[in-house]
């Protein structure tokens, strides 16, 4: 199977999931401590700070639209959709929304990380659409 630019962009788009993931986790261990983080954590754990929260928050978004967006990739290489214009631009409006957004939210930044959502929202509708066109 070729690495044709959609299947790059969903590279690095897993790439970035897994810095969100470091990242909140990071920032969650800076909050409570190594030995929390090394532990079973069976007991209440306090809530989230601020950072942390937003962090975890922005995490789950991504989580939430990553494998619809894997999927369409998936969906439009193997029906031979991909290389079109919906395909690779969607491909990256959905990788470079998602990564202004985590910046944006971990700033606590109104509007502006809507609109990097928007975005990136907007390029994975793309991808979809272009299994149908």
């Amino acid at each position: 199977m070729d690495m044709t630019p959609e299947f790059i962009v969903l590279a690095f788009t897993l790439m970035l999931a897994l810095v969100q993931i470091g990242w909140a986790g990071a920032a969650r261990t800076a909050e409570l401590g190594l030995k929390w983080n090394a532990g079973p954590r069976d007991g209440e754990t306090p809530p989230p700070g601020k950072l942390a929260g937003r962090l975890i928050r922005a995490q789950a978004n991504l989580f939430e639209t990553l494998p619809i967006f894997a999927a369409a990739v998936i969906m439009a290489h193997i029906a031979g959709k991909d290389g079109q214009m919906l395909t690779l631009v969607g491909t990256h409006l959905y990788f470079f929304g998602r990564l202004a957004y985590l910046p944006l939210y971990a700033l606590g930044t109104p509007y502006v990380r809507t609109l990097a959502w928007a975005v990136a929202f907007a390029g994975l509708v793309m991808v979809i659409v272009a299994l149908f066109v």
